[in-house]
């Protein structure tokens, strides 16, 4: 059995680390848009710092690819689905890094404060300017629609390679390969019925040949 190649610890560290990140920043962004008052102020309290976290965090992952390239996928893998995961990964990427900024730029538009945490704000990038708000505040939102689809798909292949195939690219990325408990039942009967290496120096005390 081949064993497919991990990918580095640092790459397996930010990709469970912004996992969870991205997952609540899709759904607060849909409690977001059906929410109001209170609670709404709440969401964007937490929107804000977890998207431009998001961003740095996003930066970091790309050097990092450049630095730490992914192992290839199993050769069991067909083409056009090595091309679809490359696809996937490259629109994920730019999302990650496309959407916060998008999202920076919407409210430097509409000059609303763009607050991390108490008194740390991060400065406009774009001019005031309604117009380019509502543009920016639509493409937030398609963009959002997107990646969620993505997320989904990227999902949906994951849990496909790791429950169904089991061709070791879902365990590229975890700590652990799935397949690798219970190896040794999969060895040759021959191997299973060896008798041990203490009984192999000693044949008079392997209890099968004084029956």
């Amino acid at each position: 059995m081949t064993i497919q190649a991990r990918f580095p610890a640092t790459s397996r560290l930010l990709h469970w680390l912004m996992a969870p990140m991205i997952v609540a920043m899709l759904f607060i962004g849909v409690g977001m848009a059906a929410s109001v008052s209170a609670r709404y102020e709440l969401l964007v309290s937490i929107h804000r710092p977890l998207g431009v976290s998001i961003l740095v965090l996003c930066v970091i992952r790309i050097v990092n690819r450049f630095i730490n390239p992914p192992p290839d996928l199993p050769d069991t893998v067909p083409s056009m689905q090595r091309f679809a995961a490359r696809a996937s990964h490259i629109v994920l990427y730019a999302l990650m890094f496309i959407m916060p900024v998008v999202g920076w730029g919407m409210l430097s538009a509409a000059r609303y404060p763009i607050v991390l945490y108490g008194p740390l704000r991060l400065p406009p990038i774009f001019p005031h300017n309604l117009t380019l708000y509502a543009w920016l505040r639509d493409l937030h939102t398609d963009l959002a629609y997107l990646f969620f689809a993505t997320f989904l798909v990227h999902f949906g292949a994951a849990l496909y390679h790791g429950l169904v195939l089991r061709d070791g690219a879902f365990g590229s990325m975890t700590s652990f390969q799935p397949g690798s408990i219970g190896v040794a039942s999969a060895a040759p009967a021959s191997m299973q019925d060896a008798p041990p290496a203490a009984l192999r120096a000693d044949p008079a005390a392997d209890p099968r040949l004084l029956s």
